[in-house]
């Protein structure tokens, strides 16, 4: 089976495996410990923290383990708007965030808080000036993702975050997790002040995430108990996932540029090869957007059957958000873009990984080609 799915989750690279191997063999003890055992574990923990910032960069204190992707944005938005509820209840975010943002916020919604969902302009990208136009008073914070886990879109992250440094009230969270490793972001340069990133997405194990909290930040913490990471995530560390977590980022930090260009290259190749498909829509803009990412549709077609009959002929999609994909409803982010229920509800997602190659995307293209004419036929 050829795996097209990297966004739902991507394999773990074999050093990933060995390292956390390692460490469960090894460093079983407590980081919390004061025997020698607890000391090595404890060192192994600092030193991830310490290759997490660099990657990041950032400080190692402004790093927290959490467990995965959701955790850090439930950590981040209901953190800040617990805390700082007493200078206003007004959230700002948009239509087309992650479950993990998005179905919090609503969340607080019947909490009481208030929540602005910006729309998006047909690419999926939210405006600058619509952010400025939401800003209010009561506004506590504001929550952009980085890279739309459907379309693949990049959000002009940078330039809200420089503007609303203006704010200093106003606090600002990226859910980051498609981005990483494959679209910089700078996070001091962004005005960031809490970022959010799971491991699985980038080759590391899953069950493991960061939270990136700017320094002097202080939010209401999710967990509570042990005091573990600080205070602001009790519970005894997962040190096994931490050690793969800390390997991903060497192994990206190895592979620089050169893997970017490289899946950047390969859909590319993919566009060329879908677009003349008779029936096929491709959803993602040509430029803008991250290296690994296509959306498609084939009005018509539901995508469960397609993904099936792909699946058939040994390639492996999704069709919306890997999180949301057994809910049996047109995608919110396309209905967002303004594609229509019947595009919307007919939607694959193509995402490549370090294990792709132009011959796979080749073969896909065929398969898909096949598949869509088949299909199709049926429909006359």
């Amino acid at each position: 089976m050829i795996y097209f799915d990297n966004s739902a989750t991507t394999r773990p690279h074999p050093q990933v495996i060995e390292t956390m191997s390692k460490a469960m063999t090894s460093y079983y003890g407590n980081p919390s410990s004061l025997h020698r055992k607890g000391v090595e574990a404890e060192n192994i923990l600092n030193q991830a923290r310490a290759v997490a910032a660099g990657y990041l960069g950032c400080k190692p204190g402004e790093i927290f383990f959490t467990s995965g992707g959701t955790e850090s944005n439930n950590a981040a938005i209901k953190g800040v708007a617990f805390q700082y509820q007493g200078r206003g209840k007004h959230i700002i975010t948009t239509q087309i965030e992650h479950p993990a943002v998005y179905d919090v916020c609503k969340q607080l919604e019947s909490m009481g808080f208030t929540v602005t969902y910006l729309p998006v302009d047909h690419e999926g990208r939210v405006s600058v000036a619509d952010v400025q136009k939401a800003m209010r008073p009561d506004t506590i914070l504001v929550s952009v993702m980085h890279v739309n886990n459907e379309l693949g879109t990049i959000q002009p992250v940078e330039e809200i975050g420089k503007w609303l440094k203006q704010f200093p009230k106003v606090l600002f969270h990226v859910d980051a997790v498609q981005g990483i490793g494959k679209v910089p972001l700078r996070i001091k340069e962004s005005g960031i002040d809490l970022l959010s990133l799971s491991a699985h997405k980038f080759h590391g194990p899953r069950g493991i995430g960061i939270l990136y909290k700017r320094e002097g930040l202080i939010i209401q913490p999710l967990l509570t108990g042990g005091g573990q990471e600080a205070g602001v995530r009790s519970g005894t560390e997962n040190l096994p996932a931490i050690a793969g977590l800390a390997k991903a980022f060497r192994l990206l930090q190895e592979s620089g540029a050169d893997e970017p260009s490289r899946l950047q290259r390969l859909l590319e190749q993919l566009r060329e090869g879908v677009s003349p498909i008779e029936g096929i829509q491709v959803n993602t803009p040509a430029k803008g957007t991250a290296p690994h990412i296509m959306n498609l549709s084939v009005p018509g077609v539901k995508a469960e059957v397609l993904l099936h009959s792909l699946e058939e002929r040994g390639f492996l999609v999704s069709t919306k958000s890997a999180c949301s994909s057994k809910a049996n409803e047109p995608s919110r982010v396309l209905m967002a873009i303004g594609v229509g229920t019947e595009c919307a509800s007919s939607s694959l997602r193509i995402s490549l990984g370090r294990d792709n190659t132009a011959d796979e995307v080749e073969q896909f293209i065929v398969a898909l080609r096949d598949c869509v004419k088949t299909l199709r036929s049926y429909m006359k």
